[in-house]
């Protein structure tokens, strides 16, 4: 049995309905483009040779499905013709050829497996499904007596019966035959479109004969993304299978409907969340870490046994170690927190490294910029900064050392000293009872 697979996915459509200058198969579902969901499930089907059909100008779905191989449909003439566009990457492979599509991510690599599967015995397998509503579909025409697909009728072309018939196709198909480039020779443009479509291949194989077998595939995932309502519809299934997925793996969800995530966010076990969090591209979450409500990470790692927010916002680049408590209205920033350390409250910590076991006091700033340039600041191990601090970087502040709280620190503060940069406090003694009695006067 000849196990090679490759895959043609096509991805020239401009998709006007989007609305948007991005090209449509590069808008991102659950933190990355349409298209390489699909690559990245071929890859997970053992597919290694995958070929992108793009339309002319379309650098940027070239760069993001690098290292794919790639190919120009140069007009808009059908699916059939962009198929035909990657001939010169297929002609003389032997094995079986997936056709998908860049703007249909929710494919499962189970289900591609299946078709491959059902290709074996004849040669050519369709993708069909099963909608409550099949209007608007074309339908699979299935032979009772051999169960495989006769011919493909558009919804406007169907007779009577045919409209009650509910299996519908997918357009997706895994073709284990060679002749697929001379079968698409044979596709004809007489249509009202002029396009060349490879519904017409079912027919065309027949002739030659090679029967069509089918797989059934849930709705959802066929379902293509046309229109910004269609990719919310996509998101809201995509992060329900991330969600199930962590939960699976030994995370807790308190509202699992309000936590959203990326496909690379890594989780390790008994990790908490609450409710209402936003988790970007690039987050490692360590055991035993609870993350509180309203937070908002990205691009972190954080370590075991950690507690982050309410109200946190992680930015990029940031690293939170063991144990580290990052709490309610912090800002983390290119920053990295030591094992034991913790900023309870209230804080902007930007470009900074704290050390082990030191505390950052409530309403504490980092000035890391300085109009010009980012700056950093090196906090040591077992360092008490007090509530209502600035730091102005870059500043360096040794082991053990204590910021008065209120203190602007613009100098190195050397190891277990206690710095304090705050202006002296004056009390005249009487000023206020004698100013309201002055403003009284007046009124």
């Amino acid at each position: 049995m000849n196990h090679n697979k490759a895959a043609i996915i096509l991805a020239a459509g401009k998709g006007t309905r989007m609305k948007s200058s991005l090209p449509k198969v590069l808008h991102p579902l659950a933190g990355k483009p349409l298209v390489t969901h699909v690559v990245d499930t071929c890859k997970e089907a053992g597919i290694d040779s995958v070929c992108v059909v793009t339309a002319p100008d379309m650098t940027p779905v070239e760069k993001a499905v690098s290292p794919c191989k790639t190919a120009v449909q140069a007009q808009q003439l059908g699916t059939g013709d962009a198929v035909k566009a990657a001939r010169h990457h297929f002609e003389s492979f032997d094995g079986a050829i997936f056709i998908l599509y860049g703007d249909c991510p929710l494919i499962t690599e189970p289900t591609l497996m299946q078709l491959f599967h059902a290709a074996q015995p004849t040669g050519m397998a369709i993708l069909g499904f099963k909608p409550d509503n099949p209007q608007g579909y074309g339908r699979l025409i299935v032979d009772s007596k051999t169960d495989s697909v006769e011919a493909i009728v558009e919804d406007k072309d169907c007779t009577r019966d045919q409209h009650d018939i509910r299996l519908c196709n997918a357009g997706i198909y895994c073709i284990r035959d060679q002749r697929l480039f001379t079968w698409l020779d044979q596709l004809s443009a007489d249509n009202a479109q002029g396009e060349y479509y490879l519904t017409d291949l079912v027919a065309i194989a027949k002739a030659d004969d090679v029967r069509c077998t089918y797989v059934i595939a849930h709705e959802d995932e066929v379902r293509g993304v046309n229109s910004r309502s269609q990719l919310a519809e996509a998101e809201k299934i995509m992060q329900s299978r991330l969600r199930q997925k962590a939960m699976d793996a030994g995370v807790t969800m308190i509202d699992p409907d309000t936590v959203f995530m990326t496909t690379d966010t890594v989780f390790g076990t008994d990790v908490i969340l609450e409710p209402n969090i936003f988790i970007g591209n690039g987050v490692r979450i360590g055991s035993g870490t609870i993350i509180h409500a309203f937070s908002h990470l990205e691009g972190v790692e954080i370590g075991n046994n950690a507690s982050v927010g309410p109200f946190a916002r992680l930015r990029p680049k940031s690293k939170i170690g063991d144990n580290v408590s990052v709490g309610n209205f912090i800002e983390v920033n290119r920053s990295e927190f030591k094992e034991g350390s913790k900023s309870k409250h209230v804080s902007y910590i930007g470009d900074a490294v704290i050390g082990e076991d030191t505390n950052i006091g409530a309403g504490t700033i980092f000035a890391n910029y300085d109009g010009f340039n980012k700056n950093t600041t090196h906090v040591a191990e077992n360092v008490f900064v007090g509530s209502n601090s600035t730091i102005i970087a870059p500043v360096t502040i040794q082991q053990g050392a204590i910021i008065a709280a209120g203190s602007t620190i613009t100098h190195n503060v050397a190891a277990d000293a206690l710095a304090v940069g705050r202006a002296k406090q004056v009390i005249s003694e009487g000023w206020a009872k004698g100013y309201r009695d002055r403003k009284r006067k007046k009124d």
